[in-house]
């Protein structure tokens, strides 16, 4: 897919890699002067460099002041903020147990950066494109968020939450001209996806095939093919696409794909 981004700013969090880093990729190859920001300065720098032109910074999203450095940079250097994608995004591996048993830090480390993180980044992009009276912001969300899973408490809720608060800003600053939508991928092949459920050593390994039995097309999914949603989003024809959440699971959410 092409789109003409020329002349647009873009800022991607949790852009060192898997998900954030593909969409990072293709707003670049597609025209757009590409803000990557993550936690992991020397990997943000590195997957940068590959498009110049495009600026890289760590950027903790739960910290404001963080958040704050950021988009004064941004403004001082590019003058603008077009697009907004909030990828950035934690989950639990050592926790996947019931609510009874989940541990009140890690439901606090996961909130703090998929739902506060969300509304930390937006609130501060949001000031920039109400300026500019126009904008694109994007929200990572979840098909969890939609559709609860088992043993991740934390994560559906915040995910949950990253859908409404988009709606909600989607409400709020369409008037002004800035689109606000979400995307929930399905199961997708990130390197902590890998970590779980297809390395010999995967603490849920040997449920991947009952889990790819829910998805129609019987794979996962790619994060360029989640990138290619992103791009869907910020391209300036689709022009009256608010408050959308676009799910991209190869069918999983669709309904029962087993035969009974």
């Amino acid at each position: 897919m092409k789109c003409d981004l020329a002349g647009q700013v873009s800022l991607v969090t949790g852009a060192a890699r898997g998900i954030g880093q593909a969409i990072a990729d293709r707003l670049a190859a597609n025209g757009s002067r590409v803000v990557y920001t993550d936690m992991d300065l020397a990997a943000t720098q590195e997957a940068a460099a590959r498009f110049p032109g495009s600026l890289a910074f760590a950027m903790n999203v739960t910290r404001s002041e963080d958040v704050r450095s950021v988009m004064d940079q941004v403004v001082a250097q590019c003058g603008r903020l077009d697009i907004l994608v909030n990828n950035a995004g934690v989950n639990t591996i050592a926790h996947r147990v019931n609510i009874d048993q989940f541990p009140r830090e890690e439901w606090d480390r996961l909130l703090s950066v998929d739902l506060t993180g969300v509304y930390e980044v937006s609130k501060a992009a949001a000031q920039i494109m109400l300026r500019q009276k126009s904008g694109r912001i994007i929200n990572i969300a979840s098909i969890a968020g939609l559709v609860p899973l088992r043993l991740q408490c934390a994560f559906v809720a915040a995910k949950a939450g990253a859908i409404n608060l988009t709606k909600a800003m989607a409400l709020e600053l369409g008037p002004s001209g800035i689109l606000v939508n979400g995307i929930a991928p399905g199961s997708t092949l990130t390197e902590g996806t890998k970590q779980l459920f297809y390395r010999e050593d995967g603490k849920f390994r040997d449920s991947v095939q009952r889990m790819l039995d829910h998805v129609p097309l019987g794979r996962p999914g790619t994060p360029d093919e989640i990138a290619v949603a992103a791009l869907f989003l910020a391209d300036p024809e689709n022009s009256y696409m608010n408050g959308h959440i676009l799910t991209v699971d190869g069918g999983w959410t669709a309904g029962y794909s087993r035969d009974f």
